[in-house]
């Protein structure tokens, strides 16, 4: 297991309340590459810590491990805006950001390779949780010699205040794209994803391009906070509803105390390919009434048709549920790779007939009442 070290900038989170510490318990660092562990090295610091004293601050990681209390958060004017920042940064004018750590998330037997990046914007491109930064690999466009290479959008999978908590980070959750040539199998670099081998690639310190923040669609609402929240996702589309969840669980957020249900359902390969496993996990054990994690893993288990697991399968265990809740006013969201909708759409609609309903009024209502939110890719 290979750890980089990066910079020694350590946040203190008060537990208990006591405020009057300012170092950090332990002298660790943010963590850079390493194996994905069921118990990660990250989590058992945070376990050390915490039973060493509680009543000291405990240095918050990456990935970390949610906890109880719930941590403070600054600056809290980020609560201000009455609107979304929108288009801060333009493609022509990027904003120069410097990556802090780069981690893989996924473990060996996972199909291809998934990345937590945290990306330090020093407080100057601040976002909302559900949106997205353009970044702008390095290097020239060959289809637009002395051009730069298109912006690509990645969802922001951290919280407005970052994975620090003082407002000054992102995080991306990026799968690595590789391309293998369907003659020979192998791999061929020269048709690799350019930007997510560069985020996947970089080092601590590394400079990134970036614009934005961009997008509405998936902004999460807050009119009601007890309102019921189904986020459904495929691989990296867990990104947002990472960040929706250390805002309602995780964070202390004078303006925003989440006492509603918030339901997952994250379809992956494998148990290795589970994305922030650990974090939702805990959630589980400390927020039962509040969060609700469903795991659907083609690979490993089977639906009620002997076939694979998708994640329309473990939607449709719960389709009653689901419904009943959506005529309640629940919000729902998709987030993924956008071959994931048909599947879904296809069940909802047969769980629609089967209740005696019209799946098309359905939607047609759900998306007039906003609470249908898509954002695929």
């Amino acid at each position: 297991m290979a750890h980089s070290a990066l910079s020694q900038v350590p946040v203190a989170v008060s537990v208990n309340n006591d405020v009057s510490l300012r170092k950090s318990v332990f002298k660790s660092t943010h963590v850079g590459f390493r194996e994905k562990s069921r118990t990660s090295s990250l989590s058992l610091d945070f376990r050390v810590a915490s039973s060493q004293s509680r009543n000291r601050p405990v240095l918050c990681m990456s990935v970390q491990q949610a906890s109880k209390p719930k941590v403070a958060v600054s600056p809290l004017s980020l609560e201000d805006a009455k609107e979304p920042p929108m288009h801060l940064f333009k493609n022509k004018e990027p904003y120069t950001g410097t990556i802090v750590s780069v981690e893989r998330l996924v473990g060996q037997n996972a199909p291809g390779e998934t990345c937590h990046i945290v990306i330090d914007h020093g407080g100057k491109v601040p976002y909302w949780e559900g949106q997205s930064y353009g970044i702008i690999p390095p290097g020239e466009n060959p289809k637009k010699p002395g051009n730069p290479h298109n912006v690509r959008l990645y969802s922001i999978a951290s919280t407005r205040y970052g994975d620090s908590f003082d407002g000054k980070t992102a995080s991306l959750c990026v799968r690595r794209a590789v391309y293998y040539d369907p003659e020979t199998g192998k791999e061929d670099p020269s048709k690799n994803g350019v930007c997510s081998n560069f985020l996947c690639d970089s080092k601590p310190g590394d400079k990134v391009q970036i614009t934005g923040p961009s997008g509405k669609i998936m902004l999460l609402p807050e009119d009601n906070p007890n309102a019921t929240h189904i986020m459904i996702a495929t691989g990296t589309g867990v990104a947002p509803y990472r960040g929706y969840l250390r805002r309602m669980l995780m964070e202390n957020v004078p303006t925003f105390k989440f006492g509603g249900l918030a339901w997952l359902f994250l379809g992956v390969a494998n148990t290795d390919s589970l994305l922030y496993d650990d974090e939702f996990s805990k959630y589980l054990e400390d927020y039962p009434d509040n969060f609700r994690f469903d795991r659907a893993l083609s690979r490993e288990q089977k639906n009620k048709n002997g076939g694979k697991m998708y994640v329309q399968d473990k939607i449709e265990e719960y389709s009653d549920e689901v419904f009943k809740l959506l005529d309640n006013g629940a919000h729902i969201y998709f987030c993924g790779l956008k071959g994931m909708m048909p599947g879904i759409q296809e069940t909802l609609k047969k769980v629609a007939e089967q209740r005696g309903e019209s799946w098309e009024e359905k939607l047609s209502q759900l998306k007039k009442n906003k609470q249908w939110h898509v954002e695929v890719y």
